[in-house]
């Protein structure tokens, strides 16, 4: 027996789009699920080098929560490319400024560092409040386990 293995337009036909409700989630959680689900970890025809996953809506990223004292000590980096240009901010400030940032850097940590995974990241779509343009595909609501 073969191992079956899909091809590229099977995983497009087969796409859909799921609606996630991030109001009082927790990050990680709520990341590594949403990351399952971009990569098509959760169907049979999963392949590591397929892009076989799912759209994902996430809504009220700024419900989300985190645990612990990761909201005043968890730091997030970044650089302008000049000398003596980073800049950091801590997860609290970031979640009451860009909470889409916050849940898009989370859930970008946990999918493959190559073409791929920046091709996933790109179906993903954050959302800070319950608002979405995305009405017209129909989205499902995806069921967490957490």
């Amino acid at each position: 027996m073969k191992t079956y293995q899909i091809k590229k337009r099977e995983a497009l036909a087969q796409r859909q789009w799921h609606i996630v409700d991030a109001d009082g989630k927790v990050l990680g959680r709520l990341a590594s699920e949403v990351a399952k689900v971009l990569r098509g970890k959760h169907k049979p025809t999963f392949a590591p080098h397929v892009d076989a996953g799912d759209f994902v809506i996430v809504v009220n990223a700024q419900g989300v929560r985190l645990t612990g004292k990761k909201a005043a000590d968890k730091i997030y980096y970044r650089h302008s490319e000049y000398p003596g240009g980073m800049r950091t901010s801590t997860a609290e400030k970031l979640l009451a400024d860009k909470p889409e940032t916050l849940i898009r850097l989370a859930v970008k940590g946990m999918l493959p560092k190559s073409r791929l995974g920046r091709r996933l990241s790109t179906k993903l779509k954050v959302y800070a409040g319950s608002d979405h343009p995305h009405e017209a595909q129909k989205p499902q609501p995806l069921v967490l386990k957490v």
